[in-house]
This record gives structure tokens, sequence and C-alpha cells, in this order.
């Protein structure tokens, strides 16, 4: 119940401009088909930031336990020139963000959630956004 209760304040506080920030900067990447694995992790964590609480970004290799093109070299690549072109913009617009909720106490939640949506806005590629249970299966190997 906490869970709705906070995404919907979320939402109607901010969470809805850094989404559609999310999905401006995948929109702007469709429009090359090399811009295509960028668009879709923008989309992704576009839904992320919506909706944070409950959910938890981790890398795909943590989650099955594998390599794929997004979490070896080529993903490292593909991060260096997302942060080069608009990952920096999405972090600066959620550090922002972090930092005006950060004002009052009933905002710092939001704060650290913004502050988590920074980090991964910096290198997305290679992340997958799935449950908090199951990224805590994943993060202790069960």
């Amino acid at each position: 119940m906490l869970r709705i209760i906070g995404n919907v304040i979320w939402f109607v506080l901010g969470g809805v401009m850094m989404g559609l920030m999310w999905w401006f900067f995948g929109l702007l990447a469709f429009i090359s088909i090399i811009g295509i694995p960028w668009g879709r992790a923008c989309f992704v964590i576009g839904n992320f930031s919506f909706f944070p609480f409950g959910y938890e970004a981790v890398a795909r290799d943590d989650l099955t336990n594998r390599k794929d093109i997004g979490t070896g070299s080529l993903g490292l690549i593909g991060n260096v020139i997302w942060f080069l072109f608009a990952g920096i913009w999405l972090a600066i617009g959620h550090i922002m963000s972090a930092v005006a909720c950060f004002v009052t106490i009933i905002g710092i939640p939001f704060a650290i959630q913004h502050l988590k949506l920074a980090y991964i806005s910096l290198a997305p590629i290679g992340k997958t956004i799935v449950p908090k249970e199951q990224a805590a299966m994943a993060k202790y190997g069960q």
C-alpha cells in the first residue's frame, strides 16, 4: 500500500516530468537506427521514472548470470556514448530534482529515488528494471 501511495505522490509532484524527459531522449534516439538500443533503454527507464517505488534497476548479467551484448564491451562503449550525449543531462535533471526534494523531510525518500535515477542515467545500457524482491534474489545469488 505504501508503494502505491509513494508512486502516486511521486508521479504528481515531479516524476511525470523526468519520465517525459526520458521518453523525449528515447524519441531522439529512435530517429536513427543506430540509436534504437538507447531509445529502448530510455523507454524502460522512463517507465521506471514514472513509478519507481517497489522496483529497482539491476545489471542484466547479475540477474541472468550470463553476459550479453549490453553487458559486455559493446555495452561499455554504448554507455560512454550515451553519457556524452544524453546521460549527463538527465543526471543533472535528477540531481536538481533531488536537491529540491531534500528541502523538506517528507521529500527525502523522493530525493533518494532521484539520486538512484541520476546514477542509472549515467549508464543505462545493460540494466533492467525488476521488482525489489527479484533484485534482492539476484543480488544475493538466491
